[in-house]
């Protein structure tokens, strides 16, 4: 690894927290923060890598702009929100060696549209398992235990599943940062994590409200449901093997199997979403601060999926309508509203 050089590509609250652990790792002269935020990457330099919350530390760093980096990276971790994806995916693939790996770390499913810029022989997919705030310019706040994240920081994998040699560096690299599990699906895994993205954020920007309060709406759950539905016939379509979250099979539990689901479906998907009741979307986060969102990867992928599988998806359109309005107008959805217009949908069933 002494050779090697690591770009952390997006040094945002999370970006910001790899980059400070890899840099203590393996040194400033191997490891790059890559940030457009002019003012956190002056800081970053001037001022190194503060890290807070349930730990403390300051790490002196390397960081620049997208438009000075130069050289060749052997491994690059992608830290961006994904509308930027456009830009920063040719970017990344001028900086990354013939041989090197990018690790996709964003929300969603990012790796099907990233294989079509960069070869799938240079990506591993991946999922980030703790959670940061950001503090200001060179401040990130650690906001998970800290004992947890030293066990759970990430889940990696091949796209195909195998477990490489490959697998077993990027593993070995990133337990600089915190506790890594290498998975042989998944996809599966990011697949399930987008039906809980498409279904309760997707309605939680749609309708300014916590989870909790769509999954007490007897039109907010069901309106979850359908869009988890959809979402399962698009990425079965697409080949996806889904995997089980919290011992939860999704497709068990909430594929629709008659002309309705039943009331044990809408009970389980309540029970199932209980603890995560008090969040709100970061798309619903973005669309208060009136930010671009997320939701043409994430809604957006399951509608773009099922078109190209001819599968209908009225629900996650809905959404997508709703949402994008919302981001041009900077009028937040109101909840009864979008709530009318879901029954609506629902009484055409």
């Amino acid at each position: 690894m002494a050779d090697k050089k690591i770009a952390v590509y997006g040094a945002g609250s999370i970006g910001t927290i790899s980059g400070a652990y890899l840099t203590k790792a393996y040194g400033k002269d191997h490891v790059t923060l890559v940030d457009a935020w002019k003012e956190n990457v002056d800081t970053l330099n001037s001022k190194g890598a503060h890290i807070t919350g349930t730990t403390e530390m300051t790490v002196p760093v390397t960081a620049v702009t997208p438009d000075d980096l130069t050289g060749e990276y052997d491994v690059v971790l992608l830290h961006t929100k994904q509308g930027f994806n456009k830009t920063v995916i040719p970017a990344i693939k001028k900086i990354l060696k013939p041989d090197g790996t990018l690790i996709s770390l964003q929300n969603g499913v990012p790796e099907h549209n990233i294989i079509k810029v960069i070869p799938e022989t240079n990506v591993i997919a991946g999922t980030v398992e703790f959670g940061g705030t950001g503090g200001g310019p060179g401040v990130s706040e650690l906001t998970t235990e800290y004992d947890t994240f030293k066990q759970s920081a990430y889940a990696i994998g091949e796209i195909d599943g195998k477990i490489t040699d490959r697998i077993k560096m990027i593993e070995e690299i990133l337990s600089n940062v915190g506790g890594v599990t290498v998975s042989d699906n998944l996809m599966g895994t990011k697949w399930v994590k987008l039906l809980v993205n498409e279904s309760f954020s997707g309605l939680s920007a749609a309708s300014d409200a916590t989870f909790g309060e769509v999954a007490t709406d007897d039109t907010g759950i069901r309106a979850a449901l359908h869009l988890i539905n959809e979402g399962l016939l698009a990425g079965h379509a697409d080949g996806v093997k889904f995997a089980t979250i919290g011992g939860a099979d999704m497709d068990q539990l909430f594929s629709l199997k008659g002309d309705d689901f039943t009331d044990e479906q809408v009970q389980n998907l309540r029970l199932f979403i209980k603890t995560s009741g008090k969040l709100k979307a970061s798309m619903l986060q973005d669309l208060y601060h009136h930010r671009t969102t997320e939701i043409n990867e994430i809604n957006g992928l399951i509608a773009s999926t099922g078109k190209e599988f001819g599968i209908p998806t009225p629900y996650n359109d809905l959404v997508i309508k709703i949402v994008t309005q919302a981001q041009e107008t900077n009028v937040l959805p109101k909840f009864d509203e979008t709530m009318s217009a879901f029954k609506k949908l629902l009484d055409q069933e």
